[in-house]
């Protein structure tokens, strides 16, 4: 299913600052939340449906490329529920309330027994890995064809000995005795208007709501280690130098199996040496010799998929453009291809022998040779079109 577009989701506009993208998740959030909606599928989709348009749009760099690129930008033309984009379909609600308890200062709200999130009940933290980012180098060809490309990655790994909890073999963990198991603990403090009380992260265990008895030899206790991992990195065509893809959980692991960093995709495009590239159309510059230019022939001209022949028309002035339809790249959101535009340029040689000079002064007093006014005027015209 298609995504829908996320300033829409949110019901905010283009131009919507921090705050009101803020405040407008927040009401989204309470409107659609599933303890307001108990068995409500439709209000449930809706419901991560705000999450995911806030993760994007509360996020500048993301904001950024999806303003720029819309959905193809956090990897949408992979296809929606493919390997990139910000949850990439598979953000489960405890994940969702990791994420964005900020909204909500995480343990209060007016809702009951949802995944901790109130009725004086804290959601207990899970920590998150850190993102990685990599350079992926694309020819034209790559681009207009999509890629896979392999990467070997360092990065953190949950630790194989303990499988990712920190504990040595089965002593397990123990609900933490400072916070009762809830993550968070409650502090009174007396001010000039009465007692305050505030809710902050348990010291002992770190907002995790459960200590660890025997630390894992291997790891620490951190439940990551150090290791590599080699990931397949399917890239849409279509895509533009500068334009980063994400793709979600491929990042760092987080510690005690928190949630993983995502990996940022930075794309490259190298320069080919005979097409330059605009925005999706391809131009190629095109020498001609003076006959050819003059009697007319047929010249080969590269493309992406190899060189093709085209037909020069006798009389073919310099300036001319040549436009080889659909021979460009194609769009990243999916409409349509580009053109390849051939710009025309007449050589004209630097030395000439005895006999060249004389073929050419004898044509020079011919009228064919000379260039008459409308010639002169269409020069004139396209020159003074280009400096305006």
């Amino acid at each position: 299913m298609e995504k829908r577009d996320y300033y829409e989701v949110l019901g905010v506009d283009k131009s919507a600052s921090a705050d009101e993208i803020k405040k407008a998740y927040r009401k989204k959030a309470i409107q659609y939340h599933p303890d307001r909606n108990p068995g409500d599928k439709e209000a449930e989709e809706k419901f991560k449906e705000a999450a995911e348009a806030y993760d994007v749009l509360s996020n500048p760099d993301k904001r950024a490329r999806y303003d720029q690129f819309g959905h193809a930008g956090l990897g949408g033309a992979a296809g929606n529920g493919g390997p990139f984009g910000g949850f990439s379909g598979g953000m489960s609600m405890d994940d969702i309330f990791s994420m964005f308890g900020d909204i909500f200062g995480g343990h209060s709200g007016g809702f009951g027994g949802f995944s901790g999130f109130g009725g004086g009940s804290a959601r207990q933290a899970r920590f998150r890995g850190s993102d990685l980012r990599v350079n992926v180098k694309l020819t034209l060809k790559e681009i207009s064809t999509g890629v896979e490309k392999k990467f070997k990655l360092k990065k953190y790994v949950p630790c194989s000995h303990c499988h990712g909890t920190g504990a040595e073999g089965s002593s397990g963990t123990e609900t933490c005795p400072t916070c009762k198991g809830s993550g968070t603990v409650i502090r009174n403090q007396q001010t000039i208007l009465g007692t305050m009380q505030t809710r902050t992260t348990c010291p002992t265990c770190g907002g995790e709501g459960r200590i660890i008895k025997n630390k894992c030899k291997e790891c620490s206790g951190e439940g990551i280690v150090y290791g590599e991992e080699v990931i397949t990195v399917k890239i849409p065509k279509g895509v533009a130098d500068g334009m980063q893809l994400s793709m979600s959980g491929k990042g760092n692991a987080g510690k005690h199996n928190g949630i993983p960093g995502d990996l940022l995709i930075l794309v490259e495009e190298e320069p080919d040496k005979e097409l330059i590239r605009d925005e999706n159309d391809l131009i190629y510059n095109l020498l001609l010799s003076f006959p050819t230019a003059a009697l007319g022939g047929t010249v080969e001209i590269p493309t992406i998929d190899g060189k093709v022949k085209v037909k020069i028309e006798p009389g073919t002035q310099p300036g001319k453009v040549l436009r080889l339809r659909n021979k460009g790249l194609p769009n990243i959101n999916g409409y349509g291809t580009g053109d390849l535009l051939v710009n025309v340029s007449i050589y004209v040689p630097e030395t000439l022998s005895k006999d060249e000079k004389k073929a050419l002064e004898s044509m020079e007093n011919s009228e064919n040779f000379r260039p008459n006014v409308s010639i002169k005027d269409k020069i004139f015209r396209k020159f003074k079109s280009f400096f305006e």
